[in-house]
């Protein structure tokens, strides 16, 4: 479980990039954070993570707090921690394997670890964190040779190789185009609530957020302003969300009802596949 309470973050320059922010995550629940940039998206996940340290408040990865921790212990909290970046940050010239071996680092003290001398259970991790996001076929690629979405894939896989208690995605799919965004958000949700992991997602993308989320938090200025599922995000929380300063609009319900829609069809078309297997299973027999 994450869990967070009256999150406070003050940048050296006087800004107040997150005001007080209290959610609770329980595991398997995955969670889209969406809002205007600069709103403290990024600043939220990188308190959860360790890399920024909130100014009051707690932040809590089962019953532990990362605000209050440093040195090892801190360290420690960061390798439940699984992060997964817009900007990929794989190693280009190394393996997929090896890049996805890097996420077993933190659970290991030797030296061999760090030239790649994993042993056989580290490489069992990698190897089932690849096939859950189907790129095992692609391990001995070096990652440079990758596409967008298959790098982004492996981004996961690594998060996966960490065994997290949590994981945070920032813009996972900025630099992908919407089909490729769909599917690589669909693989990250699927095994999130497989591992039964709680996860949050930083989304500019509200259409993806509501097709794919448990819930939708949104934030405004440091606040949250809406957190419930996603038939709740209607023209007020929207509007409160991206709008708070100039003129409202109406957005006639069209993000949940086309991110509906949308869902809907891709059912309809796994249902189909579905049962066009069975047709050709049974003509087989």
């Amino acid at each position: 479980m994450l869990e967070l309470h009256n999150v406070r973050h003050v940048y050296p320059n006087g800004y107040q990039a997150l005001k007080d922010v209290s959610l609770t995550i329980q595991d398997g629940e995955v969670a889209a954070i969406i809002g205007r940039s600069g709103a403290g998206k990024s600043t939220l996940l990188r308190c959860i993570n360790g890399m920024e340290r909130a100014a009051a408040g707690t932040i809590r990865i089962d019953g532990i707090d990362i605000v209050g921790a440093h040195g090892d212990a801190l360290r420690r909290i960061q390798t439940k921690v699984g992060f997964i970046w817009q900007e990929y940050n794989l190693v280009e010239r190394l393996s997929v394997m090896n890049n996805v071996l890097s996420g077993r680092l933190g659970h290991r003290q030797d030296a061999g670890s760090t030239l790649f001398h994993f042993d056989r259970f580290d490489r069992e991790v990698a190897v089932h964190s690849l096939e859950r996001v189907n790129m095992l076929h692609r391990a001995q690629f070096r990652a440079d040779r990758l596409s967008g979405g298959e790098k982004q894939r492996v981004s996961i896989a690594r998060a996966l190789a960490q065994s997290p208690r949590v994981i945070l995605a920032d813009e996972p799919v900025a630099s992908l185009d919407p089909e490729l965004s769909e599917q690589v958000i669909g693989d990250l949700v699927r095994v999130a609530r497989d591992e039964g992991v709680p996860t949050l997602i930083n989304l500019h993308d509200v259409e993806l957020a509501v097709q794919f989320c448990d819930r939708i938090c949104a934030i405004a200025q440091g606040v949250v302003v809406y957190d419930g599922p996603p038939s709740g995000l209607t023209d007020e929380v929207l509007n409160r969300t991206y709008r708070f300063d100039r003129g409202w609009k109406s957005y006639a319900r069209g993000v949940v009802a086309e991110a509906s829609a949308t869902a809907a069809a891709a059912t309809i078309r796994s249902d189909s596949r579905d049962r066009d297997a069975d047709l050709v299973g049974s003509a087989r027999l």
